[in-house]
């Protein structure tokens, strides 16, 4: 089996994916994405490999090499599709709530005037969100009118389109952590807790991980999550709350370094293994 992975830079996750591609006798074609000149008419340059294997950082460069192995006839992990609904927090929520998955309320507003009216609405305290974003970045808790003008009123300033579109979340208490499971091959293999005395509790912002064990109830809401939107290989962020367990988000390239230790679990192994013998 040839297995390409496609990355940005050789962080911790992905070395531990190349020795663990090592470990189970597995080819790899290592594929750094700013090398990458991808001639769209003669579909060059061609990649021999069974499939691909996306880790790449950058969000703008993931669908683009994604599709463009596609187009080459490689199966990708997670497809292009999937990856494009995955890292747009909207199309997750709407593919959520087609799926019937249990999630927070979440509107979607275009100007100033109709999110402050949604926030209304819905109550404070809200989460606002960019529909694209990772590591808990340019999310805002907002408790009041007041602050939700000013936050707006920058947002709407800054001039990019990811600021143009308003995702408007309930605030859920998670008191003090929630749950950051891994999902591969319909399987939801390990779970963490990630607690934070701060209400965003992402390890990238300081929260700290410790082993959840994968109860059924944990395994069905993240299995049929990333169902839900398409995938193969994913984490999903579960809330705890007094309704059950719901559905923050779902991440299309899953970090895991900090939580192979914590759970016991050679996640790496599980991927590659999964691929090796799905498409090898």
């Amino acid at each position: 089996m040839r297995l390409g992975i496609v990355y940005s830079i050789p962080r911790p996750d992905e070395k531990l994916l190349f020795d663990a591609a090592e470990d189970l006798g597995v080819e790899l074609v290592k594929i750094h994405d700013s090398d990458l000149i991808l001639d769209v008419v003669k579909r060059e340059p061609r990649f021999d490999m069974n499939v691909a294997l996306l880790r790449t950082v950058h969000h703008a460069r993931a669908v683009p090499v994604l599709s463009f192995l596609e187009a080459q006839g490689i199966s990708t992990v997670n497809s292009a599709t999937a990856t494009e609904i995955a890292d747009d927090k909207y199309r997750t929520s709407l593919a959520l709530a087609v799926a019937g998955v249990p999630q927070p309320r979440v509107k979607l507003a275009f100007t100033e005037q109709e999110a402050i009216k949604a926030m209304e609405e819905m109550g404070y305290p809200v989460v606002l969100k960019p529909c694209h974003g990772s590591w808990g970045r340019y999310i805002s808790k907002v408790n009041d009118r007041d602050a939700g003008e000013a936050i707006l009123e920058h947002k709407f300033g800054m001039g990019s389109f990811h600021h143009s579109v308003v995702y408007i979340q309930d605030y859920v208490e998670k008191k003090g952590r929630d749950i950051r499971s891994f999902v591969v091959g319909g399987r939801c293999i390990a779970a963490i807790y990630r607690t934070s005395e701060h209400w965003v509790t992402n390890t990238a912002r300081g929260g700290t991980a410790s082993n959840c064990p994968v109860t059924p109830e944990i395994e069905k809401i993240s299995v049929d999550a990333v169902k839900a939107v398409g995938g193969e290989v994913m984490a999903v962020d579960v809330f705890e709350t007094d309704a059950g367990y719901m559905i923050n988000e779902v991440n299309s390239s899953m970090e895991f370094k900090n939580s192979i230790t914590t759970t016991g679990v050679k996640i790496p192994h599980e991927v590659i293994s999964y691929l090796k013998e799905t498409y090898g």
